[in-house]
């Protein structure tokens, strides 16, 4: 290591976050018309953004609010890109004082910007990225076909909204929602390929990260039914557009795709 810096002094640092640090990040932009303080400061009026342990200022005019991990949690990366805020969890990296990067020909470096000097907190990050970027939620309507119908089509919407690095994690989650609500996997290649189309994905990917959706969904309903006959489905308990609480658990193999 020590070799290594002597070679190349002028190297940033790049510290892995999530369990490899303990230690997590919100990563506020500011790029063009989007400006993520707006929604980092609604975040933290509803409480969620509270407990930092430190706040680094970056070269952009951004800001790093950096919590510690949660122990025993797996706590993925993900991005809100429409709101500007970037969440940087297991999976993900930090560029860390005193690193720089050069910005219009000047030398631009990531600063400490404040240390809270009380007690810290965890971050629920499920729960900050559901009320930056959130979820479709169902229509009530007195037809159920009427009711599934506008349901689709509004969840081929949001998955053509994803931006880029939200793509894939949306397509996924959308099939799995078709696949608990027993919409055949043909189908939902129709229904979401031209959605994920617009969001920028390819054909080749699209219908790989359907699949895998269909695989985990069907798994996942195995796996419920042999713990308990009278266990109730993913529809019944959670509606529609339930949260995936799935995570990083491995799709199992299914028959059928």
């Amino acid at each position: 290591m020590e070799t290594w810096w002597r070679q190349h002094p002028g190297a940033n640092i790049g510290v892995p976050t999530g369990a490899p640090s303990g230690m997590v990040v919100v990563d506020v932009d500011v790029h063009g018309p989007v400006d993520g303080f707006h929604a980092f400061s609604r975040a933290h009026r509803a409480g969620l953004v509270d407990g930092w342990q430190f706040l680094v200022s970056t070269p952009s005019g951004g800001m790093h609010a950096c919590y510690p991990a949660t122990p025993g949690e797996v706590q993925r990366s993900w991005q809100a890109s429409r709101a500007g805020v970037d969440f940087r969890g297991d999976g993900g990296y930090v560029v860390v004082p005193p690193s720089e990067v050069s910005t219009g020909g000047a030398a631009v470096g990531y600063r400490v910007r404040q240390i809270n000097t009380g007690p810290s907190s965890m971050l629920d990050s499920d729960r900050l990225r559901d009320f930056l970027d959130p979820r479709p939620t169902p229509r009530r309507s007195a037809s159920p076909d009427v009711a599934r119908q506008a349901d689709v089509t509004r969840l081929a919407a949001w998955v053509a909204a994803r931006g880029e690095g939200e793509r894939n994690r949306g397509l996924f989650w959308a099939a799995c929602r078709l696949a608990e609500n027993d919409v055949p996997a043909s189908d939902a290649l129709d229904v979401l390929s031209a959605a994920a189309s617009d969001a920028g994905l390819g054909e080749r990917e699209i219908t790989a990260t359907v699949r895998s959706a269909y695989r985990t969904a069907h798994s996942r309903t195995r796996d419920s039914s042999t713990t308990s006959e009278q266990a109730s489905s993913p529809l019944a308990t959670d509606g529609w557009f339930a949260r995936d609480t799935t995570g990083a658990r491995s799709p199992s193999r299914a028959r059928g795709l």
